[in-house]
Formats: structure tokens, C-alpha cells, sequence
């Protein structure tokens, strides 16, 4: 196996330079890739400054979105380092060597392996498995709301007990904040869809290597840390401005790949509406007690 990492950056040259600088000496590392896209605020000259011959600083020459930077990564790692599995990895994750090496284990095991994380830790999604099922149009409804996915989070979700195993379990769909992938796998499915700017990557990912033939493994027995938000954040930094950007990412999910019609899609936007004013409310009364 050669391993490669891949990071996306736009405009957070910061929290690029920290990951990298903490990953650069990893030994099951081939490479790592970074790379910028299009970002406007003088991160790409500044990251070319940490190149070196195992880190390559990179620009896609436009900010298609996550998806459509990660492809450009990946698809330049096997190109020209020859990696056969990638590590895609938000700028605001920090991963352990020996977290690398269990995943890549999953490969040698498994040769059906799509893909390959560990347990999540975030404080934001504490007790929440970073694994769930693929989802018909009632569920993607449930998963979007906040309060709904609380409620229904056993059907929607894993069970919790799921991250107290030991042995990697098959799921349907992981969280896209630092996961392995094979890149043969990667690239032939077609990896994510750029028409997608941000927002459902993970779900479509999901759908193309299950219908690939590949499986999807979380491996409990291992973690990383993700900060969430810490990126997305500097770039959409209003959670209804985020939410916006969430909805027209599912829209476009529910209608590609789920076949959606008028009717379920008008039933879906009013959904969303109720799910904005519940954020609403919710930033409302946040800002009520601080003040108290």
C-alpha cells in the first residue's frame, strides 16, 4: 500500500499549516497533498512555503467546492506518487499514525473496502455514531432536522453501543471529516459529485462505491478529533447562511439520487422552512441566557 493524505483548503492557510506540521513525519504517509482552492486571501503562497519533497501544495485553479478539491487531490496523489489509498482529511481533524495504520489494515482484510474511518470524536456530536444509514426522502427529511434527528436517532443512526465494539463493522455512510479510501475505488465510482458545492458528499460518496460493489467499514477501536465547523466556519460563518447552503446540496441529493418529483420537493422546502425557524428560535434564546 501507498498512502497519501489530501487536504482542502480556502482561505484557512492557519489551521492547514497546524494538521500538516502535526501528520508531516508519519511514516505511513507517502505524501501529503494540499490543496488550495482558489483561496482569496494569500493562503496558497503562503502553504508553497511548507513544500516539500513529501508535501505538495497544490491549486485547483477554482473553488468548485469539497468535492470537487478532494477529487483534484486524489486524482493527482495516484497520478503522480502512485498512491493506492488516500486519506481525505478536513484542515480541523487531528488523526494518530497508529490510527492510519488500523485503517489501512481494513484494505489488507477486506479487499471490498470502499472506504474506512474511525470513531469520531467532536464535542458538538457527542454520542452520536459518525455512521448512519443511506436514507429514503422521509428519512433525509428526519436527518435534517435537529430536533427529529434526536428523536428518531436509533433508526436513523447506529446504535451508540455500535462504537464500544472492537472489530470494524460494515455501514452505509461515514462521516467525511477524515476517512481512507481506496483509490482505485475512489476514482472508478466516480468519487463525489462536483455539481454538489458543499453538504451531502458523504451520502453520495456513499451511494456510488455501494453500487461500485464496495463496503464502507468504521473501525470503533480507533478515533480522531474533529473540531467541528472550525473551517466551514471561517468561510459561512451564519448557521442559517450554512443551513441555506445545506438545503440546496439536499435538494439537489433528493432529486439525483432518490428520484424526488414537485410534490415531495415543495414538501421538502417547506420542511426546511420550519428547520430555519427552529434555528431561529434556538440562536434567539442562546443569546438570551449568555446575556443573562
Amino acid at each position: 500500500m501507498k498512502i497519501c493524505c489530501v487536504i482542502v483548503n480556502y482561505n484557512d492557510s492557519e489551521t492547514v499549516e497546524k494538521l500538516l506540521l502535526k501528520i508531516r513525519g508519519y511514516d505511513s504517509l507517502s505524501h501529503i497533498v494540499i490543496v488550495d482552492n482558489a483561496s482569496t486571501d494569500g493562503s496558497y503562497e503562503r502553504l508553497r512555503k511548507l513544500s516539500d519533497p513529501r508535501a505538495a501544495v497544490i491549486s485547483s485553479g477554482r473553488n468548485g467546492g469539497y468535492g470537487a478539491g478532494n477529487n483534484f487531490g486524489i486524482r493527482y496523489a495516484a497520478e503522480h506518487f502512485g498512491a493506492t489509498h488516500v486519506v481525505i482529511a478536513n484542515p480541523d481533524v487531528f488523526f494518530t499514525e497508529r490510527c492510519i495504520r488500523t485503517l489501512a489494515e481494513v484494505f489488507v482484510r477486506y479487499p471490498e473496502a470502499g472506504a474506512a474511518t474511525a470513531r469520531m470524536e467532536d464535542p458538538q456530536f457527542a454520542g452520536f455514531p459518525n455512521a448512519w444509514r443511506l436514507h429514503g426522502f422521509l428519512g433525509e427529511l428526519l436527518f435534517m432536522g435537529p430536533v427529529c434527528r434526536r428523536i428518531f436517532r436509533d433508526i436513523l443512526y447506529y446504535p451508540a453501543s455500535a462504537l464500544r465494539e472492537k472489530r470494524p463493522m460494515w455501514v452505509d455512510v461515514v462521516q467525511g471529516s477524515m476517512l481512507m479510501v481506496s483509490a482505485d475505488a475512489f476514482l472508478s465510482c466516480g468519487g463525489y459529485d462536483e455539481r454538489v458545492f458543499l453538504y451531502q458528499e458523504e451520502m453520495i460518496l456513499a451511494r456510488r462505491l455501494k453500487a461500485a460493489g464496495r463496503r464502507t467499514a468504521l473501525v470503533p477501536s480507533e478515533s480522531y478529533f474533529h473540531q467541528h465547523s472550525a473551517s466551514i466556519g471561517k468561510s459561512f460563518s451564519g448557521q442559517l447562511t450554512r443551513q441555506r447552503l445545506r438545503e440546496q446540496s439536499v435538494l439537489f441529493y433528493m432529486e439525483n439520487y432518490l428520484g424526488i418529483g414537485p410534490i415531495r420537493k415543495a414538501a421538502a422546502k417547506a420542511w426546511f422552512a420550519v428547520i430555519r425557524a427552529e434555528i431561529r428560535i434556538y440562536g434567539s434564546l442562546r443569546k438570551h441566557f449568555l446575556r443573562g
